[in-house]
């Protein structure tokens, strides 16, 4: 697959995770939390994760297609030597928080939430973090660009 086919996949999958996570923090949250109703959020995930999974699915392999493709395979993950190894790395390092925070939303927190709407405010902190993940991703991406970090 070329590259530029890569890097059009990766960025409309980008603008889906990003921008799913942008409309939940700046269109849903706030009335979720003013109206203390969890059903808002919850109403939300169970609609947009289907394709948000897919979306976060196509970036990973994208990603990691295209980091082969500028020479950056998996030995050379987390070695930060040079400027695109950084670019890729801090990128997956970013993937991997994300993916913590998703299991932590699952498994401990969604649970608790469908019963109460006091875990409101663990799972505002999960959103915000993960939606602010989500953008540094995208501006790290953006360096590649020009060379890497």
């Amino acid at each position: 697959m070329s590259h530029h086919l890569l890097l059009i996949i990766h960025l409309l999958s980008a603008t889906i995770w990003v921008g799913g996570h942008l409309l939940l923090v700046f269109g849903f949250l706030p009335q979720a939390l003013k109206e203390k109703n969890q059903n808002i959020i919850l109403d939300y995930e169970r609609k947009y994760e289907p394709v948000g999974m897919t979306a976060l699915v196509l970036l990973v392999i994208t990603g990691i297609l295209m980091a082969y493709k500028y020479g950056v395979g998996i030995e050379y993950w987390f070695q930060f030597e040079t400027p695109i190894e950084k670019v890729v790395s801090t990128k997956l390092a970013l993937l991997l928080l994300t993916v913590l925070f998703a299991l932590s939303a699952q498994f401990r927190v969604l649970p608790k939430l469908e019963k109460n709407a006091e875990k409101l405010p663990e799972m505002t902190f999960h959103i915000l973090l993960v939606t602010i993940i989500g953008v540094l991703m995208v501006v790290f991406g953006s360096f590649v660009r020009y060379g890497g970090l």
